[in-house]
């Protein structure tokens, strides 16, 4: 039976209360009270053509070097929500890393992720994470993005997400049944889940068994959550002991695993994610090469796990806190039982649907879509000069009370008949994204939540560790409860 060392747990907390932060640094609190009061000078990003009725975007610099960074890394949406009722949908943000317009609002999002004109690029997110997630998909643009998207879709087949599927739930119920602790209030979801989708990733992905592998699997794993962590890194420089070097570092380590791999599983019959990629083709035949398949596979599995951790634990804070439906969606799970789950089976799980959109709706894994105009554009009526860093945020669309009623509350029968909430504007719920780079794992991530949500409702009831008390989120990259996310498992059966 797994248990908890009261040392590591007690050294896991002080890391997490005294390693010096933006969200735990004393004092940050009022600094940031203090922030949402201030009004910062104001200065046009660039002044339209004198014909053109355009309004110029108006922002500021905030701090000295930090810019608007403490607000942002400690209050997420709710300081997007404080732009957009006192700047407006479209401000500016003149940061001394990276400045970028503000984009906020479903009308907003849809001139982004539509982009009819091919005004705006991927090219963002290069300066973001391209150093450590080279050529991955959501980095390429226009026709070159839809050749590779073409090719890689027939991995993600239905016929594909079978097999998926029956390796996730392999995964899910032996981690569950002998790797979590029950019974005691120590117990943190987060970093338990994040190894489990690890382990998801690297059979589903790669195709490590369970169990095998160990010591190569576990490097690889703290090279993909080096290279994650790289991407917010402040001081940007290749010197160590940076965090930027250290992504890079990592970096160089999953292109020799990757490669070596995929020499390893050209021509084999695998059902793994890798082994499909390096036989799949489009319809005229077109296939991946050796470095395509690397870079794919490099941001693949970031993409997957991260998003399937933060939505998961999410769910299981929500049915801790409201155990109404924490028995609604167990009752649809007792009724699927404990026999192998396929995706029919999973679909009959309902209640669970709705739960997994509302907590996404709450806490949004992935709370920006970045994009940069390749001409000068117009949005919402302001001038976008060519080369402007553009940013939406569907974290923030997600509370906006014209679309939702009581936006903060916990409720998911608003994306059910007749309410359908997240119908009143078409862009108005995009946890995956939105136009041609919709998240092409969608309804492998979907699938994978289930698995787990499923297998953990079978066995257990989720109680909250400290009930009453307010969960707080570092928003400095995808939403990560600041405490870990400590859960009361209460064993059924």
């Amino acid at each position: 039976m797994a248990t908890i060392s009261t040392p590591d747990y007690l050294i896991d907390q002080a890391k997490r209360r005294f390693t010096p932060s933006i969200n735990n640094f004393p004092g940050m609190g009022t600094l940031e009270r203090r922030l949402l009061r201030t009004e910062f000078p104001q200065r046009a990003l660039a002044q339209p053509p004198a014909d053109s009725d355009l309004k110029p975007v108006m922002g500021d610099k905030g701090l000295p070097v930090l810019g608007h960074m403490v607000e942002m890394f400690r209050g997420g949406p709710e300081f997007l929500m404080h732009l957009y009722n006192t700047k407006g949908p479209v401000s500016f943000a003149d940061s001394p890393v990276l400045p970028a317009v503000t984009a906020l609002g479903p009308d907003a999002a849809q001139a982004l992720y539509s982009n009819r004109n091919k005004e705006y690029s991927q090219q963002m997110w290069t300066q973001v994470i391209g150093p450590f997630f080279h050529r991955g998909l959501m980095l390429l643009d226009f026709d070159e993005h839809m050749f590779h998207r073409r090719i890689m879709q027939e991995a993600f087949v239905r016929t594909r997400l079978v097999g998926y599927t029956e390796q996730v739930d392999t995964v899910v119920s032996k981690v569950i049944a002998n790797d979590w602790v029950a019974n005691d209030p120590r117990f943190l979801l987060y970093p338990a889940m994040k190894q489990m989708t690890l382990d998801i990733a690297s059979m589903v992905f790669m195709g490590h068994e369970p169990g095998t592998d160990h010591e190569l699997v576990t490097k690889v794993n703290n090279a993909f959550t080096t290279t994650v962590r790289a991407g917010n890194a402040i001081i940007r420089t290749g010197v160590p002991p940076f965090t930027w070097w250290r992504g890079l570092q990592a970096r160089k380590l999953l292109e020799n695993y990757f490669e070596a791999r995929v020499s390893e599983k050209r021509g084999s019959e695998g059902n793994d994610l890798l082994s499909v990629l390096c036989r799949t083709e489009d319809e005229d035949g077109n296939t991946f090469s050796d470095a395509d398949i690397v870079n794919h596979m490099i941001f693949l599995m970031m993409a997957a796990h991260d998003t399937s951790t933060s939505t998961a634990t999410t769910m299981a804070y929500y049915l801790a806190e409201n155990p109404e439906w924490q028995d609604r969606c167990r009752d649809e799970s007792d009724r699927l039982g404990d026999g192998p789950v396929d995706i029919e089976s999973l679909e009959k799980l309902e209640s669970l649907d709705l739960v997994m959109n509302e907590s996404m709706r709450l806490v949004s894994p992935v709370q920006w879509a970045m994009r940069r105009t390749v001409r000068d554009t117009e949005l919402l009526g302001h001038y976008i000069p060519s080369g402007t860093n553009v940013v939406t945020y569907p974290g923030m669309t997600h509370r906006l009370p014209e679309i939702w009623t009581d936006p903060m509350t916990f409720d998911p029968e608003r994306f059910a008949e007749p309410r359908s909430e997240h119908k009143t504007h078409r862009f108005g719920f995009t946890p995956f994204g939105g136009g041609s780079h919709k998240c092409i794992g969608m309804l492998f991530g979907q699938l994978e939540v289930k698995t787990i949500m499923h297998r953990l409702l079978r066995k257990y009831r989720l109680e909250p560790a400290h009930p009453g008390r307010t969960q707080v989120w570092d928003y400095g990259g995808m939403p990560v409860p600041m405490d870990g996310m400590p859960i009361v498992l209460r064993t059924l059966r």
